[in-house]
């Protein structure tokens, strides 16, 4: 159903989806070809532009990268082949511009009319949920989908926090995060500081470094974790030992993505350890080649004191590690999941909002329902709940068929 429609109909019949990239735009396949109405706000893709706009690279495989449409044909597979052009194999990193392409042609085929306006606030309303958008239009609707990016829940150290002051954070200023950066380029010739052992702060180093910047790494563990490359052909005894996954080899992690309903089921405790450990920072094989005696990488070193000195920052490490002084710190130092991180619920929805215990995540229900009636959560506020699965594309089939399934079984939701 199109928006125009969904714009007729009594607003008891309106679920809004907030957000547009790979899990809003598979929630709203799914809700679409089971006949709700639907609205969709925020621009297709949004939080892949950046990481595209910087020739980033998606740490995931090509299983592990498909969209979710109960239709056939909505694949990566099908994308490339539609337009003419090689399917990827486990060999062949997929550019985070593909992908954000792939998004695109994705929501022409199979999620229906998403309208690029950005959602203000969401209150509760006469008949559900108000959703106020920046425009000024005043939304009722019956559900609310909760599918946006990352972007509000980007994690800085307090360490760091001394950078910004009146949180003057970004690409221009002395510090930054990853999820800021559109354009590394702008600090060729630049001393730069990543603060990070991930992906995301790998693979911007490699990017900094061949971009002409002068590039140091600080990470606090003892080593960098770098992914297994991918082989043709494993061994029977290797395929038993260690099965494939979309998270990666290994029957624990097989069983994570087999089964995150279970996942739920689990103590608080456990699946908040889950959330922390089961993937832990480290680098896709393909970088490694690119970091690795190229970039200077300074394990186990923790920055205790970080002050400005004019434009530049000074860091103090611990031990007898010394300082550092640069131009700019980019903290690739991840994102933590906590509702009252989410500016757009109103303050008495957030604080409405039963948590997981000892975290600010959400406690979701089977359905990915919070414990706000007709709220629901999807993506990585999910994972705490069911498990790191939901922090990946990879789990937007389980979540867009769990939310479905719950919302079509509210009365005055089907068409």
């Amino acid at each position: 159903m199109d928006a125009a429609r969904a714009k007729n109909r009594g607003p008891c019949g309106v679920v809004v989806v907030v957000g547009a990239g790979p899990y809003g735009l598979s929630v709203a396949a799914h809700l679409r070809a089971a006949g709700v109405a639907v609205r969709v706000f925020g621009e297709v893709m949004a939080s892949w532009r950046h990481p595209a706009a910087t020739g980033m690279f998606l740490k995931s495989t090509p299983r592990a990268t498909d969209l979710s449409t109960p239709k056939p044909g909505g694949k990566l597979a099908d994308y490339r082949r539609e337009v003419g052009q090689p399917e990827l194999t486990e060999f062949t990193p997929i550019s985070c511009e593909v992908f954000a392409r792939y998004g695109k042609w994705f929501a022409d085929h199979f999620a229906g009319e998403i309208e690029p306006n950005h959602v203000a606030r969401v209150a509760r309303g006469r008949h559900g949920f108000q959703v106020m958008l920046r425009g000024g239009e005043r939304v009722e609707a019956a559900a609310v989908v909760l599918a946006a990016g990352l972007a509000p829940l980007a994690y800085v150290p307090d360490e760091l926090v001394p950078l910004a002051p009146q949180g003057r954070m970004g690409p221009e200023a002395v510090l930054s995060h990853t999820s800021q950066q559109t354009d590394l380029s702008r600090y060729g010739g630049r001393r730069v500081v990543v603060v990070g052992g991930g992906q995301s702060a790998l693979e911007s180093a490699a990017l900094l470094y061949e971009l002409g910047a002068e590039v140091d790494v600080l990470v606090r563990s003892d080593r960098v974790r770098w992914g297994t490359p991918p082989s043709a052909r494993r061994p029977w005894w290797q395929r038993i030992a260690h099965p494939s996954s979309p998270l990666g080899p290994g029957w624990a992690l097989r069983g994570l993505c087999w089964a995150p309903g279970l996942v739920r089921l689990l103590p608080a405790s456990q699946r908040l350890w889950l959330h922390r450990r089961a993937l832990g920072p480290s680098g896709s094989w393909w970088l490694r080649d690119r970091v690795e005696n190229v970039v200077p990488v300074h394990l186990q070193r923790r920055i205790t004191r970080a002050r400005l000195d004019g434009s530049t920052a000074r860091l103090t490490l611990a031990g007898d590690a010394g300082e550092l002084r640069t131009d700019h710190v980019l903290a690739a130092t991840g994102y933590r999941i906590d509702v009252d991180a989410l500016s757009l619920l109103a303050p008495e929805l957030r604080r409405a909002i039963a948590r997981v215990p000892g975290s600010g995540a959400p406690r979701l229900s089977p359905g990915l329902e919070s414990s706000v009636s007709g709220l629901y959560f999807a993506g990585s506020m999910a994972a705490p709940t069911f498990g790191p699965m939901l922090r990946f594309v990879a789990g937007t089939g389980f979540a867009a068929r769990r939310i479905t399934a719950s919302l079509c079984s509210r009365v005055g939701l089907m068409v």
